[in-house]
């Protein structure tokens, strides 16, 4: 079965503070564990939504691994690409959250089975016939081998004739921007749909707005989307437009502000990942560029409305149904 979707990366599961001001380095109650891992639950949602979706990673022979590939198959996600490692335990991320909104993480990764990503995980079969192929800038910025396996895999979408989806998802922490500009370089000129935020945008460049990034983008590429994204105000959408170039300066931008939706929010994470699935699932669709994004707000929107990296992520007809009942802000 030919692959709507396919997408790499970090699998993990997750295990959260209880309460809002429990920090990591004090004794307190935990709940969990969830599946996670960001690509995890960008697949999860786009399968969610009805999109045929695999995923590429590696979990351990353990409780928590069979946690996670349980999640995959209950959701239909395809489960080849996969790799249980008996000799690595699966990864695992612990979480709090602080009375200012923000999180603080610890991370079992770089040595559980999640950090063990290379070129020899890839299966030539799950690019057959795809459609797209997901790729997130934090799981290229793991570790070489990481990146390896990416640019591999962007061969061979682009063999298969894939779409191409890059979203930065930039990690200072895992790898200095200076380093993300040159590392992410490939991705960002096969990409036909660009997901950053503004931040992002102008880090992996050398132009001074926005405008003038994308203005650049599209001289190389005119057929490109950029989706800035926004957090809670939503989102941009980025085309060439109609209209004629101008002498000297290049392609006009076509800029679409896509509205986000007001929710009370319980849990942010995932929100990114579900604003990702949302686009594509949509877009890969066939609806346009604007509407897609618009059904992206809600998907990022819904995502951070229940506790866990995968409740948020909706099935389609529930994010239809938000969408028809709540307004999205102008």
């Amino acid at each position: 079965m030919a692959l709507d979707i396919l997408t790499f990366g970090e699998a993990l599961v997750e295990v959260m503070r209880t309460d809002v001001g429990q920090p990591l380095d004090q004794p307190a109650l935990f709940m969990g564990p969830y599946p996670s891992g960001a690509p995890f639950i960008f697949a999860v949602q786009a399968a969610r939504l009805g999109a045929k979706v695999g995923v590429i990673g590696a979990v351990g022979q353990d409780a928590f691994g069979k946690c996670l590939l349980d999640q995959l198959k209950a959701d239909q996600v395809d489960t080849r690409g996969v790799h249980v490692l008996p000799d690595y335990t699966t990864g695992v991320a612990f979480v709090s959250y602080n009375i200012d909104g923000s999180r603080d993480f610890v991370f079992h990764a770089r040595h559980a089975a999640a950090g063990q990503l290379s070129p020899q995980m890839l299966d030539k079969e799950l690019f057959k016939g795809l459609k797209c192929l997901h790729i997130m800038g934090s799981t290229l910025s793991m570790h070489q081998e990481a990146l390896q396996l990416g640019l591999q895999a962007l061969e061979m979408a682009q063999d298969a004739g894939a779409k191409i989806s890059f979203d930065p998802n930039i990690r200072p922490q895992l790898m200095s921007a200076d380093r993300a500009r040159y590392a992410f370089a490939p991705f960002i000129e096969a990409a036909d749909v660009l997901i950053p935020s503004e931040e992002e945008l102008l880090l992996l460049s050398d132009a001074y707005n926005v405008d003038a990034v994308v203005q650049d983008l599209l001289e190389d590429k005119p057929e490109l989307i950029v989706v800035i994204t926004k957090g809670a105000e939503g989102c941009m959408v980025m085309t060439q437009s109609d209209l004629d170039e101008i002498p000297g300066i290049g392609p006009m931008v076509a800029v679409d502000p896509i509205g986000g939706y007001v929710v009370e929010e319980v849990d942010p994470t995932g929100a990114g990942d579900c604003f990702d699935a949302g686009f594509l699932a949509r877009w890969l669709a066939g609806d346009s560029p604007a509407e897609a994004a618009q059904f992206a707000n809600a998907c990022g929107a819904l995502a951070v409305t229940a506790k866990g990296p995968m409740a948020g992520a909706r099935k389609l007809a529930e994010v239809q149904t938000f969408m028809r009942e709540n307004e999205p802000q102008e």
